[in-house]
Order: structure tokens, then sequence, then C-alpha cells
């Protein structure tokens, strides 16, 4: 959202609360990086950049990357999952396991969506058509 990508998160801001693993954090600075290194970017962007995610960070409380999250993201999943979104699903889990809010599990990727229905959460964000996704057209 940031970095002004295409098709952006629609929810995006429009939280009362949100709960997304730690890693959030590093995910969101490494595309700052690489768009530095391919000098996509300017140098003197990085320092704004940076500043707008510090921005995000102070309005959200994030769910530490435990062992047991770890231990949970090791499991089988019942789809395909990305390494860093079986994160996500995984803290997901044992938040919601531990008295943490209902929240809808915000995706921006059709695979982490499909996961996160499988695992019974209510999913909200992009790209999140079943058809779509499973007929190869997303």
């Amino acid at each position: 959202m940031i970095l002004g990508q295409p098709d952006p998160l629609a929810v995006w801001g429009q939280w009362d609360e949100a709960a997304p693993s730690e890693i959030l954090g590093c995910e969101a600075r490494r595309p700052i990086e690489r768009s530095r290194f391919e000098a996509t970017i300017r140098d003197e962007d990085v320092a704004a950049l940076q500043q707008a995610l510090a921005r995000v960070d102070s309005t959200i409380a994030t769910i530490s990357l435990t062992r047991a999250v770890l231990r949970r993201a090791a499991l089988p999943m019942a789809t395909l999952v990305k390494p860093a979104d079986v994160i996500h699903l995984a803290s997901t889990m044992l938040f919601h396991e531990h008295g943490g809010a209902a929240l809808p599990f915000a995706a921006h990727d059709a695979r982490e969506a499909i996961a996160a229905r499988a695992l019974g959460f209510e999913c909200t964000g992009a790209n999140l058509s079943l058809d779509g996704f499973l007929t190869g057209v997303h």
C-alpha cells in the first residue's frame, strides 16, 4: 500500500483493531529495500517510507513470533501455503484459541485467503473469489 503497488488491500486502514504477526514489519520493509537496490525509488524516499511504516506499526498490536507459533506453522495445512503466510495463519489460529477477538483475516493473496477459509476464518481483502482462483482467473 505504501509503495503504491497494484490491487491494494481494499480494507487497508479501515480497521478498529488489528492483530497481525510481528513478521509483518519485516515483510513490509523488504519491498522498500528491494526497490531501493533496484533503483526504482530514490534513497531519500526510503526514510519517508520507513516513517510511514512506523506510523502503521504504532496503530496495531502484533502477535509475537513464538515457539508455539512456529510449531503450529510447521504442522500440515489443508491447502498450499507460502512460508510467511503460514506464520500469519498460525499466529491467527493461536490468537483465536487464546481468546483473541474474532477479527476477519485480511489477505491480499488468493492462496492465503483460501487457506484462511479452509481453517474457518472469515476473510476479507483483494482477490478473494474462490471461483476465479479455482479456474485460474484471479
